[in-house]
């Protein structure tokens, strides 16, 4: 989740309401329309302008995650099928993904980098983080992380062929944002009045589901793309630990979590799952 922090966000449900599920299919709605550019009209019984309650809806997320990134998948899987260049398929996936989410989550990781790395106290960093512009920090990211997507997916490809790619990126859209949303459950957000604030914490339970489901997604994926296993978990573990450490490092440097502190923990994510299945991959090849 890497929208950018603003003075106006609005504030979250207040903690002694009880969250309401919204059933599965508005709540799969909500997650797709607040974590892309894909049309979603309001569907009866809920706002689509509203901001959205977090403290349930990332149950239905990996569902979400699925449709945003299929658009992608499938231009890696035909392209792939055709012959083309794989670094130009991996390249015109990955150009797809980022448009289909108007570089949602890119946009946190620039701002992450440059005011984590480019301030000196806790609140020049978050000053750094809140400003629309990309610095060398920011820019040096962006670039490692379509470096490292598209050579890793490249890699996938040549190793495993189209399907494999194309279920590599299922695999990692769901897991990938589930990570952010385990900061959002556990990181206590830096700023009150900002933007992964408003949205609230999501509740006890919620975490488990939404991680059962992208395994679940993973596992299927994983067959349906002779993915390897051993890369698949390799990719998750990898994940895990890349998200823990910018966790770690945001609660040393500025106190918590933002949404751009959310949107970098989905990019780390989606890079680990992708060089952990190159590596295994590439290990089989040899």
């Amino acid at each position: 989740m890497a929208q950018t922090e603003s003075d106006d966000a609005t504030q979250a449900t207040p903690p002694d309401e009880p969250p309401l599920w919204p059933g599965w299919l508005i709540a799969t709605a909500t997650c797709i329309r607040f974590y892309s550019r894909l049309p979603v009209p309001a569907l009866p019984g809920e706002s689509a302008h509203a901001v959205p309650d977090f403290r349930l809806v990332p149950r239905a997320l990996p569902v979400a995650a699925l449709a945003i990134a299929l658009p992608a998948a499938l231009i890696a899987l035909l392209a792939g099928l055709a012959g083309v260049n794989a670094v130009l398929t991996a390249a015109l996936a990955v150009t797809a993904l980022v448009v289909t989410t108007g570089a949602f989550h890119e946009d946190g990781l620039a701002d992450s980098a440059d005011g984590l790395f480019g301030g000196h106290t806790p609140e020049r960093r978050l000053e750094i983080m809140k400003d629309s512009r990309v610095g060398t920090f920011g820019a040096l990211a962006l670039g490692l992380s379509l470096l490292l997507r598209v050579t890793a997916l490249a890699a996938i490809l040549q190793g495993a062929g189209a399907w494999a790619a194309a279920a590599a990126m299922l695999v990692a859209a769901p897991w990938s944002r589930v990570e952010g949303v385990r900061l959002l459950a556990t990181v206590p957000p830096t700023r009150r009045d900002g933007a992964s604030a408003s949205v609230g914490r999501p509740a006890r339970g919620v975490l488990p589901v939404a991680y059962g489901l992208s395994g679940i997604v993973a596992l299927l994926a994983a067959a349906a793309g002779a993915l390897p296993l051993g890369g698949v978990l390799l990719g998750l573990i990898l994940s895990g630990l890349a998200v823990s450490w910018l966790s770690r490092i945001a609660i040393r440097l500025i106190g918590g979590q933002t949404g751009d502190i959310l949107g970098a923990a989905q990019q780390l994510g989606e890079i680990a799952i992708y060089l952990g299945l190159a590596i295994v991959i590439g290990w089989g090849g040899r």
